[in-house]
């Protein structure tokens, strides 16, 4: 298609590819797990073995890589495994950074699987006015060789300034990678900012519809890094099915139109509760009184995501009430699928968790906002 074209028009027509021979506009599936050499023993075709490529892949790679405006671009069996094959592509002895607040799951991989496997592991506070300031405080030249952000970070929705950020990982020497599952390359495009990697959990906002699982990588260069993340991938055999690929892309093409309305109905929400008698405060980029909403709006262009958090007044106790008492909102894990859905945090992160014991995570899907409202408002009034 057109480079000219804006992002909806190529994820809504997944770039306008139709397929031979029979001139289907949604790709195919496929299936094999191995490809027939030529007499001469070399692959005519470009194939080798599934685990390595897939055309079911191709696709869905190259959208995301020209979304994001990267080289290329991997899919790999979840969010995890394409976040960790970023830190399992560096090198024993290492020193890598990452924020305090983050997707758990992650952060407690580092601490547990990470450092004794030998990665040198610092923590900045990504919620604090000064962390960059931490950030260049902690950062080893020579050394350091990833710095990992993630922006919005779940489930505070703190904001970290990319460009700023990458600007201090480079004078030192380390590359930048950041986890824009939240943001996705509708509302934020990292490697512009300076990001050499993007990392989403494809199961949320690209695949959209809570029935895939699924991790990307994009990168801004297809550089020695890359080419080992590349490597992981196939050597542990983080890949994904060639069916969860087709969904994938299935989602994808409505990214636009989702996320669009979602961060419309955030906002929304988030605005109603500022304030509101029950709560202790309401956690959203898009509030003027947000900490980091003047950043958000430097880096973020079009609203500023689906993912709204709200602090309830007494504690874990009353939070977990309120959570039982909701109709609307569904009681369950994960995030940026069409359905909304609300989560206690802390209680799913477990007692090592920095995540506030009274907060509840709200993943606004795309229905009516005033209905989520009420539904908030009434579960609030029950308690």
């Amino acid at each position: 298609m057109a480079p000219s074209l804006h992002g909806a028009t190529k994820a809504a027509q997944a770039l306008g590819r139709i397929h031979e021979p029979h001139g289907e506009v949604i790709p195919p599936i496929h299936l094999a797990t191995t490809y027939e050499r030529a007499p001469d023993g070399s692959y005519p075709h470009g194939r080798v073995y599934s685990r390595d490529a897939n055309p079911s892949y191709d696709q869905a790679e190259a959208l995301l890589a020209d979304l994001e405006g990267g080289s290329n671009a991997l899919l790999f069996g979840s969010g995890m495994a394409a976040a960790t094959a970023c830190f399992l592509a560096l090198k024993p002895g290492d020193h890598v950074m990452a924020p305090r607040m983050m997707y758990w799951a992650l952060r407690r991989w580092l601490v547990e699987f990470a450092t004794p496997w030998g990665l040198a592991v610092d923590f900045f506070d990504n919620e604090a006015p000064g962390q960059l300031d931490e950030l260049k405080a902690k950062l080893r030249p020579g050394t350091t060789r990833l710095v990992w952000l993630e922006t919005p970070a779940n489930p505070t929705w703190a904001v970290t300034d990319i460009a700023a950020a990458a600007a201090l990982a480079r004078a030192a020497g380390a590359r930048i990678a950041v986890d824009s599952t939240v943001a996705t390359p509708v509302l934020t495009q990292p490697l512009a900012l300076g990001a050499d990697v993007v990392m989403h959990s494809a199961t949320k906002y690209l695949g959209g519809h809570s029935d895939v699982i699924a991790g990307a990588l994009t990168t801004a260069r297809d550089d020695e890094y890359w080419q080992r993340i590349r490597y992981v991938r196939n050597s542990i055999g983080a890949v994904l099915g060639p069916f969860e690929a087709w969904l994938l892309l299935r989602g994808m093409r409505t990214l636009y139109l989702r996320v669009r309305a979602q961060s419309a109905a955030a906002q929304r929400v988030a605005e109603h509760f500022v304030g509101h008698d029950k709560l202790v405060a309401v956690l959203y980029p898009g509030l003027g009184n947000d900490p980091g909403h003047a950043v958000a709006r430097r880096q973020m262009s079009g609203g500023f995501g689906g993912m709204v958090s709200i602090r309830v007044k007494g504690g874990a106790g009353k939070a977990m009430a309120a959570a039982a008492r909701l109709a609307v909102f569904k009681r369950a894990t994960s995030l940026g699928g069409v359905e909304s859905l609300v989560e206690h945090r802390a209680s799913i992160e477990g007692p090592t968790s920095p995540c506030p014991p009274d907060l509840l995570r709200l993943s606004i899907g795309i229905e009516e906002p005033r209905d989520l409202i009420d539904d908030l408002e009434q579960a609030l009034a029950a308690i």
